[in-house]
């Protein structure tokens, strides 16, 4: 990591557990070698708020002691606790038609590109809003039948598993009453107060776990026409995203576009992405 670490305020006299100098930078290093997150100095009480929760559900009295089991258990089991550990880690921040701007834009690209079969990924399915968004976007713009693929991955596998439900509560946050009645069945009984995706969307989306510092980028097929990377690349460092980027170029289509959140600039990759739109960049 290259940020300095500044040491963490000394924990509260009533707190449950102790969280180090030394264990908080062993988290940064562990997260950063596994997921490409990079954590500043000024995160200790997230770390400690996240991972004590593993703590006492792995029955540790320390973060040394199970961050020493963690990197030394082997296997399934061990595959499986490292998957704990980003699932604690990662932020989830999500809702219906964010940054409504790109879906707007994403009407006129669906239109220009439908003479044929279409891919999308959106690599940061959190809890699913953003990949229904787009499949309501497609149904929308192109008809239930629309030729379009959507694959939709995490790395949290506790999102995911909500994505996959596909049910919300009714008052969801960017989701109108026009859109609510077209693309949702209401729940009665006791899941009155709730929400589930209809077909028309589930057929369109291929929910997957995946990770962006995985090797195993050919595992997501042929090339995508866009992507979706909105919010991602602000956990990452400079080199880190400079990785991701190329990856990706390498996953889109000629002319194909990728999508990224509102407070992330690529200008100083030029030769991989244009800008084409608020936002919105053309593979070169």
């Amino acid at each position: 990591m290259r940020t300095a670490v500044t040491p963490p305020a000394s924990p509260a006299a009533d707190a449950e557990f102790t969280l180090t100098r030394a264990d908080f930078e062993r988290v940064r290093q562990l997260i950063y070698q596994r997921a490409g997150i990079s954590l500043h100095a000024g995160k200790q009480a997230m770390v400690y708020s996240r991972l004590s929760r593993r703590l006492r559900e792995t029955r540790f009295t320390s973060f040394g002691d199970y961050l020493q089991w963690l990197e030394s258990t082997t296997g399934a089991e061990g595959e499986a606790e490292w998957q704990e550990f980003v699932n604690c880690l990662t932020t989830n921040l999500t809702s219906f038609f964010r940054e409504e701007h790109h879906f707007q834009a994403l009407v006129e690209d669906l239109r220009a590109r439908a003479t044929r079969p279409m891919r999308i990924w959106c690599n940061a399915a959190s809890t699913g809003e953003e990949p229904y968004s787009l499949a309501m976007t497609v149904v929308e713009t192109l008809g239930v039948s629309a030729q379009v693929k959507l694959v939709c991955s995490d790395i949290d596998t506790k999102v995911l598993a909500t994505a996959q439900r596909g049910v919300y509560p009714a008052e969801s946050r960017g989701l109108s009453p026009e859109r609510m009645k077209r693309h949702f069945m209401r729940g009665t009984g006791v899941n009155a107060g709730s929400i589930r995706a209809k077909p028309e969307l589930t057929r369109l989306i291929e929910f997957r776990s995946f990770n962006l510092m995985s090797a195993a980028w050919s595992s997501l097929g042929e090339p995508f026409d866009l992507v979706f990377c909105r919010n991602v690349m602000i956990y990452f460092d400079g080199p880190t995203q400079r990785k991701v980027l190329e990856r990706i170029h390498a996953a889109i289509r000629p002319g194909g576009l990728l999508y990224v959140g509102h407070s992330e600039n690529f200008t100083e990759s030029r030769d991989l992405f244009r800008l084409r739109g608020k936002t919105i960049y053309e593979r070169v």
